[in-house]
C-alpha cells in the first residue's frame, strides 16, 4: 500500500474572506452583502438593504443601471436594449440582470 502525500500545490486554498458584493454611491459604502451565485445585482442590494430602482426588470429601460468598480459581472452575448457598447465601455451594468461572479464593487449612480 502506498501512502500519497498532498501538496500544498493540489490542495485547494480555502479563501479566508468569503466573496462579497458592496454598494457604494462616491466613496461612501451603502451596504454589503455576502455573495450568492446566481443572484443579480438588484438581489444583492435587497439583502444589503440598499434600493436599486427597477422597472421592466429584463434589461429593457436601463432603469437599474450601475457602475461596476471592481469585480466581474459578465455580459450577455447579445446586449439587452438597456445597455450599448458605449455604456458598457464606461463600465455600466443593468442590475435587474447582471450577476457577479464573487467579488464586486457597484457604484449605484449610473456611468452618465
Amino acid at each position: 500500500m502506498s501512502v500519497h502525500s498532498v501538496t500544498t500545490e493540489e490542495t485547494p486554498e480555502k479563501d479566508e474572506n468569503p466573496p462579497v458584493v458592496r454598494f457604494l454611491q462616491g466613496a461612501k459604502l451603502l451596504g454589503q452583502t455576502p455573495y450568492v451565485p446566481g443572484n443579480t445585482l438588484v438581489e444583492h442590494a435587497k439583502e444589503a438593504e440598499v434600493r436599486i430602482p427597477t422597472n421592466c426588470t429584463s434589461g429593457t429601460c436601463g432603469a437599474c443601471m450601475v457602475t461596476l468598480l471592481y469585480g466581474e459581472v459578465p455580459l450577455p452575448e447579445t446586449l439587452p436594449p438597456g445597455l450599448d457598447d458605449y455604456l458598457v465601455e464606461e463600465c455600466a451594468r443593468l442590475g435587474c440582470i447582471g450577476k457577479p461572479a464573487g467579488d464586486v464593487d457597484v457604484d449605484i449612480r449610473p456611468p452618465l
